[in-house]
Parts: structure tokens; C-alpha cells; sequence
């Protein structure tokens, strides 16, 4: 089981694909997804999402806020910007 991903900022689809894993920090503290998770929403605020894809790569993206939307093994993830 995997989870289908979309990392986005208001200019462009930073990241798309399939992962395995996802870290990210929301202001309620630090946020692991794995397949399964809970729905939820979060704001983010600025630091690194990581994203682990299915094919065994590890992708750091620093972003400046936004916020996160996990339901039935698929996220969103939307920010003002990403480097």
C-alpha cells in the first residue's frame, strides 16, 4: 500500500508521485504519514516535508507554511512556496 501525493504552491506541482512515508511539521508539532493514517488537516508552518516514494528515494523539500490534508491514502500538501 502506498500514498498518492501532491506537493503544490501557487505557481507550480513541485512533487507528484507515490510514497511511502511523509514527515512534515505542523504548529501542533512534528507529523509522520504512513498508508492507513487517519483523515486529518494541519497547518504547516515553515521548515522541511519529507517525502520517501515508493522507489526508495528520500526528497526534502523547505517550504513556507501552508497546510496538509491526509484521507484514504492520499495528500495534499499546499504552500506558499517551496525551495
Amino acid at each position: 500500500m502506498s500514498l498518492n501525493v501532491e506537493l503544490v504552491s501557487p505557481t507550480e506541482r513541485v512533487w507528484s508521485g507515490q510514497a511511502k512515508f511523509i514527515s512534515a511539521r505542523t504548529i501542533e508539532g512534528d507529523l509522520g504519514v504512513l498508508p492507513g493514517h487517519a483523515p486529518l488537516f494541519g497547518v504547516l508552518v515553515d521548515g522541511v516535508v519529507r517525502i520517501d516514494s515508493v522507489e526508495g528515494d528520500s526528497k526534502e523539500f523547505n517550504i513556507q507554511g501552508g497546510f496538509i490534508s491526509v484521507a484514504n491514502n492520499r495528500v495534499s500538501i499546499l504552500t506558499e512556496s517551496s525551495k
